[in-house]
């Protein structure tokens, strides 16, 4: 049986097992729920993959694998680059830059690629008061990632990544800080229409807390794979996520191109149950849609929108591309 074969064979075969894995573990099981440190790391990145619902470990084939997948920007030619912004609850705002530069001969297999990017999460302004209620002023915090990664693409075109990470975080006076890693791995079937992910994500410790007592980083385990059916112009992916401060979430996910330079998006993460308030009758936590346009050759700019139930709706926006530095 060729490569091909067992990629045809096995995608739909995982997909549906960790599908229906995710259904039968249910909800209200973990009892981490919410004692991880950095909670931001959680947050999903780039408006393609948001727009698609979050299934990107076994696709990375775009900037924002940074996030993802590390071992997927082995797929990239040329030097690349992402600017990402999200306007997030109330006026909390996110932002994502990276860059991503290729070392050797893209005709011998001994190249390999450097990336670089920020993370931030601003919280905004906060009231200060006494325990009287008097107002002392105005405080913020926010959080902050500095990540660099490698990664190297094998002559099978099997891919591994790491990603090696500082964070700090400072809400008012107080500050925390900590080191992670990720380590990804990636393959892509020789027809060039299927692929399969794993990825070990935030691997790590909390050097300084906020507060006196630390807490462990949200380590997750995903896992994922992606398939352009012969003769439609749709790209369908799928993520099965294990965090360890939470419930066991599947993501799914699907663009459409057939209006090229027009991209359409359509995705479902079930992530999306925990936004609603237990008498919530909102039905679209957990979907998300968007659309991307290739605005120059080499360049898109993409754009997401994600209903959160009874805590708002998210936007993105996300430009990337070649680099010509």
């Amino acid at each position: 049986m060729n490569n091909k074969t067992t990629a045809v064979l096995l995608l739909p075969l995982l997909l549906a097992v960790l599908t229906f894995t995710a259904a039968a573990f249910g909800k209200e099981i973990n009892d981490n729920a919410g004692t991880s440190a950095f909670p931001f790391l959680k947050i999903n990145v780039g408006a393609r993959a948001v727009a698609m619902g979050g299934a990107f470990t076994g696709l990375a084939n775009d900037e924002s694998a940074l996030y993802y997948n590390p071992a997927g920007i082995a797929s990239l030619e040329d030097n690349r680059f992402i600017l990402g912004y999200l306007n997030y609850f109330e006026d909390i705002q996110s932002g994502f830059v990276g860059y991503i530069r290729t070392y050797g001969d893209r005709r011998f297999a001994n190249r390999y690629f450097l990336g670089f990017y920020i993370d931030y999460l601003n919280y905004g302004n906060f009231v200060e008061t006494d325990r009287f209620g008097q107002t002392l002023g105005e405080f913020s915090g926010g959080d902050l990632l500095l990540a660099v990664s490698f990664a190297k693409k094998q002559e099978d075109d099997l891919m591994f990544g790491v990603t090696a990470k500082f964070i700090y975080e400072k809400v008012h006076d107080f500050s925390a800080t900590g080191l992670a890693a990720d380590f990804g791995v990636k393959h892509t079937i020789k027809d060039g229409r299927h692929s399969v992910g794993l990825m070990i994500q935030n691997l790590g410790t909390q050097l300084s807390a906020l507060g006196n007592e630390k807490y462990k980083l949200p380590l997750t385990f995903r896992a994922g794979g992606s398939v352009q059916p012969t003769g439609l112009p749709l790209l369908i992916s799928g993520d099965i996520i294990f965090p360890i401060d939470n419930d066991l979430d599947f993501a799914l996910g699907g663009e459409y191109n057939n209006f090229k330079p027009l991209f359409l998006r359509l995705g479902y993460n079930s992530f999306g149950s925990n936004y609603k308030a237990a008498d919530s009758d909102d039905n679209w936590a957990g979907l998300s849609f968007g659309v991307g346009f290739d605005i120059k050759q080499g360049m898109q700019l993409s754009y997401s929108y994600s209903p959160a139930a009874d805590l708002g709706d998210m936007h993105r926006i996300t430009l990337n591309g070649r680099a010509k530095w």
